[in-house]
């Protein structure tokens, strides 16, 4: 038991070092590329190789399944919940769409790593200030308006006992200002990976569920409690289905 153990934590000794080296090096990449574009289509480019690259360190198979529910060349809020450090990767690399992140505030306070979101056009969202998450949003909702697809976890952060906690409310207030489809999105094995609560990383299987996307032209902000509620059902049913299933 004691050599297994000790065999887990050098590989996650050796993931976290091959972690920092390829932030550096893709890192990098994105922001020189960002000169170039000012659209930020090839910095998120840069970001798939590099969620491909933790990815492959990690020894983590992924398999997507509902891809084809979604349009391309249409403007979306994904919502995926929010298990483990290893969804960000999981879903840059998988999910095969342009689209920008609205992450909190401290993931752009990382060096290099922050910068080159800055520079992507992902969008950081301060909740110990209030006007400032506002400000956040609008600028959310102004890429959505230019037709590009925002990601935000609902949740707000991490599980910290594998089960979906309560969902904020501010991607709901983007989502029936914007007008666009929210698509759920359900993630399913990370947690045994690499959960909140402890630092080994494990090799393991991931399954990402894209769901039908939602309408959201019906609801007001006077009814977005409710689009929570219907999206947060959603992605709670088949998460316990999933967890049924494996």
């Amino acid at each position: 038991m004691r050599v297994s153990y000790l065999i887990h934590y050098l590989c996650t000794m050796f993931i976290m070092v091959w972690g920092v080296v390829v932030t550096i090096i893709f890192g990098t990449a994105a922001i020189v590329v960002s000169f170039f574009d000012k659209k930020g289509i090839l910095p998120h480019i840069v970001a798939r190789a590099w969620g491909k690259s933790i990815l492959f360190a990690s020894r983590t198979h992924v398999t997507v399944k509902g891809l084809s529910k979604i349009d391309p060349d249409k403007a979306y809020i994904f919502m995926p919940n929010h298990l483990s450090n290893f969804d960000i990767p999981v879903i840059l690399a998988h999910l095969k769409v342009q689209f920008r992140w609205l992450a909190k505030s401290e993931l752009f306070r990382i060096p290099l790593f922050g910068f080159a979101m800055k520079r992507a056009g992902y969008i950081s969202i301060d909740r110990s200030n209030r006007r400032s998450a506002f400000e956040s949003l609008a600028r959310a909702a102004q890429i959505i308006r230019n037709g590009r697809s925002v990601l935000i976890f609902p949740e707000g952060t991490r599980s910290r006992d594998q089960s979906i906690k309560a969902f904020k409310k501010g991607g709901f207030v983007l989502a029936v200002e914007s007008g666009v489809p929210i698509v759920p999105i359900v993630i399913h094995g990370t947690w045994r990976i690499m959960s909140k609560n402890r630092l080994v990383i494990r090799p393991g299987n991931v399954t990402v569920e894209v769901l039908e996307p939602i309408e959201t032209t019906d609801y007001s902000r006077r009814t977005k409690d409710d689009l929570l509620e219907r999206v947060r059902m959603v992605i709670v049913d088949n998460f316990e289905k999933g967890k049924v299933e494996s």
